[in-house]
Order: C-alpha cells, then sequence, then structure tokens
C-alpha cells in the first residue's frame, strides 16, 4: 500500500473538495472491505454516487496500490462490466496473541486472509523487561522470516490479558514500568506500527467476524483460561466501557471466601472457577492423598500446568473430570448472572478450558438453568468457539486492519463469511 491514503486521511489542514474526496475514498474502501467486490455500477447505486465519481474514486484507489480491477463478471447480456475489489498484497496485518506459556503468530493479507502458517512459540509470559524483550525477539524474528517485504506490514496487533486501553497504548496490568505507552515501546523494538488489544475481546472479535457467530448481534465470548476474561459485541459494535476495561467477568465478587485474587480482592469468579482454580485444586487434592493419571507421569505436584489436567480429563482421569465439573457449575453460575443482565443470543465458551468440551458444558449448562430466569435464558445459545488458538490471532489482524483503514463506521456492521481464512 503507498503512503498516500494514509496522508490523506491523517491530513487535519485538508478541507473542501480535497476533504470530501478523503471520505468518499474510505466509503469505497468500507464497502469493499465490509460486503466484498464490486462493479462500478453497483458501488454508485450501494453509494448513492454517479458513475463517473465512483469510476475517479476507483482509478485513484487503484493508483494508491489499495484497489485492483479483478477482471470482467459473468452478466446475461450486452457488454460484460468489470469488478473491482480490494488489492490483497497491497499490505499485510500481523496478529499476536500472548498466552502464559506460548505465543501464537499469524499474518493476514488485505482481504483478511491467513497467509502464514498459524505459528505457536514457546514462551513463559511474566512480568518484567526480560519477557519483554524476549517477546520482541520473537516477534522480530518471526518478521524476518516471512515471504512478505517488512514494508508492506502495515500494523501489528499484540493481545494480553490483563486492563488494557488500546486507546493509549497502555497495559495496567503487564509490562507497565516504562514511562511511554508499551504499544511504543515495542514499536521502538520492531520498526512497525504497534495496537495492543485485550485478549478475550480480540478473541471475541475474531470469533464474530469469521468464528461460531452467524446472525446474532449481542454476543458475549468467555475466555476460560487460566484467568476469565470477557469480550462484549452489543448491536455488531465490540463495547469498551468508559476507560476501554469492560469485560472483568473474572473479578465478579460472587463467593464469599477469604481467597486473595490475582487482582488482590477476595471473593472472585476466579478464585474458584478459573483454570488457576482448578490447577490448585487439583495440585491439592494429590497432596491429600488422591490418585490420577498425572502422577504416573512423574511430574512433580509443583510443576504441573493446566494442560496436564486437560490431557487427563481427555484420557478419562477421574480427578480431572470431578474438578472440571465442579469448576464448570461455579463458571455456569456466573453465566446465568450475565444472562439476566445481557439476556444475549449467544455465549460463546473459548480459551483453554473449552477444550474439555462436554466435561465442562453438561454443568455449565445444569447451572444455567438452576440460577437464571428461564424467560431469559431460553433464547440464549451456548457454543464452543470455532476458531480455537486462532481466534486471538485472526482477532487482532482484522481490528488493526479495521484502524489502519479507518473504514466508515456506517458501514461497520458484521462483515460477511465469503472470506475464509485459507494458509498459505
Amino acid at each position: 500500500m503507498t503512503p498516500s491514503f494514509f496522508e490523506e486521511i491523517n491530513d487535519e489542514t485538508s478541507s473542501g473538495v480535497a476533504y470530501k474526496n478523503v471520505n468518499l475514498k474510505k466509503k469505497v474502501i468500507s464497502y469493499f472491505a465490509h460486503i466484498g467486490n464490486a462493479t462500478i455500477a453497483e458501488l454508485s447505486k450501494e453509494l448513492n454516487l454517479s458513475v463517473p465519481k465512483i469510476t475517479s474514486l476507483v482509478n485513484s484507489l487503484i493508483l494508491d496500490g489499495l484497489v485492483q480491477d479483478h477482471g470482467k463478471v459473468d452478466s446475461t447480456g450486452g457488454r460484460k462490466p468489470n469488478v473491482y475489489g480490494l488489492a490483497p498484497n497491497s499490505g499485510f496485518f500481523l496478529g499476536i496473541d500472548v498466552k502464559k506459556n506460548h505465543i501464537n503468530i499469524g499474518l493476514t493479507d488485505l482481504q483478511k486472509n491467513l497467509i502464514s502458517d498459524f505459528d505457536q512459540f514457546p514462551y513463559l509470559l511474566s512480568n518484567d523487561e526480560d519477557s519483554l524483550q524476549e517477546l520482541c525477539l520473537i516477534i522480530n524474528n518471526f518478521i524476518a522470516s516471512l515471504p512478505v517485504p517488512k514494508e508492506k506490514i502495515l500494523g501489528i496487533g499484540i493481545n494480553l490479558s490483563g486492563r488494557i486501553n488500546y486507546a493509549k497504548g497502555r497495559n495496567y496490568n503487564l509490562f507497565h514500568f516504562h514511562e511511554a505507552p508499551l504499544s511504543k515501546v515495542i514499536e521502538s523494538e520492531v520498526g512497525i506500527r504497534v495496537f495492543l488489544e485485550n485478549d478475550s475481546r480480540a478473541m471475541a472479535y475474531g470469533e464474530f467476524c469469521s468464528g461460531t457467530v452467524n446472525d446474532e448481534k449481542d454476543v458475549l465470548f468467555l475466555n476460560l483460561d487460566y484467568g476469565i476474561g470477557m469480550g462484549v459485541i452489543l448491536n455488531n459494535q465490540l463495547y469498551y466501557g468508559k476507560s476501554g476495561f469492560s469485560g472483568e467477568f473474572g473479578h465478579i465478587p460472587i463467593f464469599q471466601n477469604d481467597i486473595i485474587c490475582k487482582c488482590g480482592k477476595k471473593g472472585c469468579l476466579e478464585t474458584e472457577a478459573s483454570g488457576w482454580a482448578l490447577l490448585d485444586m487439583f495440585k491439592q487434592q494429590l497432596r491429600d492423598g488422591a490418585t490420577s493419571m498425572v502422577t504416573h507421569k512423574g511430574i512433580p505436584i509443583d510443576d504441573l500446568l493446566l494442560e496436564d489436567i486437560i490431557e487427563a480429563a481427555h484420557n478419562d482421569d477421574v480427578l480431572a473430570i470431578e474438578l472440571i465439573a465442579k469448576v464448570g457449575k461455579r463458571i455456569g453460575k456466573g453465566i446465568a448472572l450475565l444472562i439476566n443482565i445481557f439476556n444475549p443470543e449467544l455465549v460463546i465458551l473459548g480459551g483453554l478450558l473449552s477444550s474439555t468440551e462436554e466435561y465442562l458444558l453438561l454443568p455449565i449448562k445444569s447451572a444455567i438453568n438452576k440460577y437464571s430466569l428461564s424467560l431469559v435464558n431460553n433464547d440464549t445459545q451456548i457454543k464452543f468457539s470455532k476458531l480455537g488458538e486462532q481466534a486471538g490471532v485472526i482477532g487482532a489482524c482484522l481490528l488493526v486492519r479495521h484502524k489502519l483503514l479507518d473504514l466508515d463506521t456506517s458501514l461497520n456492521a458484521k462483515p460477511p463469511k465469503n472470506t475464509s481464512f485459507v494458509y498459505a
């Protein structure tokens, strides 16, 4: 993508005809981005602009490298018109989803296709400078391995857990030890514009655009991992809240206990219904003499991971299955609260714990029926994430694409699913 389009949309001195043309270009780009390829006549009709004006705008965007002529389209008679759309190789977006024990990375083109292999890199997340530098090193090494020029990567979306203000580029829970915003710190290391996003919110957006969601407009995505996060979509829009911190589902005070949560408070949902809670309960059961297949693997109790419990459950380990069911019941109680408040069309279960599937789902549904109002929950579907580990990467790429293309909000409804994610 040539810089002219970005220069135009960021030029605060432009006015009159120039300003109007910039906005009209944005409308054309928005149409292609959300609806797909179109002829000049279709654009003219949908955007309510004359054919000569649309032709001029499209030609200008072709010169910018943003749009390309895809050739003739089939027609029932007469002269066949040309169809136009976004030029997929004119720009790329890098999505990075940081987990506790690994990093997921992927690259999409301008037409939302995942063109790189979906890569997973070992990484131990810790809140210190060494961990931050290792993150930057992994990003730089991945970029160097790509078959596309670095200058064509228009932006990087990085998902992290914690309270993130994406507008300021700050994470107030992780790597918050620099005066400059974290996004700028990483940007200075990798040389590409960086956007931070909460991991659960990015996963929700990925599922909304290309995953489990069909026509639903009000959706809750639950990231059931070591912690518990939530992405909220209301009327087709991501909901951020006043300061960008919406979705702290794991920190609602639902239990009467003296367990100190990682947020510093007591009684949070996470203290008894998260991956951390499951891991603590499992370890304590083993110390108290319970048996499990994980003890035969020779892993010291203190070194067990949540992944070990999930693997055990998939191999019919009774202790793992029983404790997952206990956690599921507690999560279901929290979801019942959400259903009573939001009355959503769809609740999506994602994150590491969701891979236990029916072991988790059955107690969740039982608790929802017990604790939520039947008139409210009757129309709420409960589904598992379709994208799984890819949800965060895809969501990160699509959010950066939206921000950098400065898409027209009047066309910012749910994108159609006629574009699939393909691998190179």
